[in-house]
């Protein structure tokens, strides 16, 4: 009877201790941020910049995704350090995130470096190795940062080296925007609401941004994020460089959809800027608010367009309601590393000289 106790005890200990392994999705000690949708088995991921961070004791730690297309790409960020990046698989996997480490305390994060076109990828768990047990949330950042923005803020084509500006999956990294520089630098939470293409009044497929602002994910229209889970100190809007080239393409189905035979005047085009930013200002009431524009050729010399944000700012009659504008980088095709890196710089020494948060 004594021997058969102790099968029973052991057999219990074995089960907490492999229950104690598995980090279901829902677990209030792993830190989400940006717009996720934390379910009771799965997590979302969509937006570019969406990531999961955990902090734990031992020598390893492994994640179980399911990619919707397989062609997201993830960072893998361990104690600060990059390590390889995870290209998505379209069934469900376990992916190694850390391995053979020290003994000891460790973080790990999981970023989404690609935007929601590509597809949604769902979290399902940690799988931690043996001796590994999580620790309580990593510490959220007191700062708060938000960017709106297009192909630039996503960081399209950023690792394109050919000269053929390519925006597909393996080019494409978010972390290495500068707005994800910029909420590095600052130790800041940050929420990046971000499309390629994507404009104000017109983009070169049929949604604006001003129609998806508001989801939790991009491709959901009854979908609608709840603005009361985060309230950035800064938000940063870079758009109108979609709108600066679509509005002279009468020929585009856009153009014909949204505008008819006429081009918007400037100040339709002032009026729909106003509009979306007092949109951003209803949501944020307390939020800084910079109206940024470029680097790429809305904000080459003699170019109408930081003209109009700067006469929708002024119209707003609103102190914490700024405009910045990213000079012309002046080069072919999107930004480079080094040239996020310079608007990322911009950005920051901006923010240094002018803003209080």
């Amino acid at each position: 009877m004594k021997n058969f106790i102790s099968v029973i005890i052991f057999c219990a200990i074995s089960l907490n201790g492999f229950t104690q392994n598995i980090i279901k999705s829902n677990d209030p000690r792993i830190r989400y941020e940006g717009r996720v949708s934390v379910n009771d088995d799965s997590a979302m991921l969509s937006w570019p910049g969406n990531s999961i961070t955990i902090n734990f004791k031992g020598t390893g730690v492994k994640a179980l995704l399911r990619d919707e297309k397989g062609t997201n790409y993830f960072k893998v960020i361990v104690d600060g350090q990059l390590m390889p990046d995870i290209k998505m698989d379209s069934s469900k996997q376990l992916y190694t995130l850390a391995s053979g480490l020290q003994t000891g305390r460790h973080t790990v994060q999981l970023f989404k470096r690609t935007e929601w076109v590509f597809g949604r990828t769902w979290f399902y768990q940690f799988q931690l190795d043996a001796g590994t047990t999580i620790s309580r949330a990593p510490a959220a950042q007191k700062r708060k940062i938000e960017f709106y923005g297009n192909s630039i803020t996503c960081g399209y084509g950023v690792l394109d080296t050919s000269g053929q500006d390519r925006g597909t999956p393996p080019f494409e990294d978010n972390y290495l925007s500068y707005a994800a520089i910029t909420a590095r630098h600052f130790s800041a939470q940050y929420s990046c609401i971000a499309r390629s293409g994507i404009g104000i009044l017109i983009s070169w497929f049929p949604q604006v941004m001003p129609e998806m602002y508001d989801r939790l994910y991009g491709d959901d229209v009854n979908g609608k994020w709840d603005f009361s889970k985060y309230s950035p100190d800064i938000v940063v809007i870079n758009l109108f460089q979609n709108d600066c080239w679509l509005v002279q393409q009468p020929q585009h189905e856009q153009f014909k959809h949204r505008f008819g035979t006429t081009a918007p005047s400037p100040e339709q085009i002032i009026k729909a800027y106003q509009n979306f930013i007092e949109s951003i200002r209803g949501k944020y009431p307390k939020a800084h608010i910079i109206c940024a524009l470029g680097n790429m050729d809305a904000t080459k010399e003699g170019s109408a367009w930081p003209g109009y944000v700067s006469k929708a700012v002024e119209n707003m009659h609103d102190k914490k309601i700024t405009a910045h504008f990213f000079p012309y980088k002046n080069t072919p095709g999107h930004p480079h590393v080094n040239e996020q890196q310079a608007m990322a710089d911009d950005l920051i020494k901006y923010i240094e000289d002018n803003i209080q948060w």
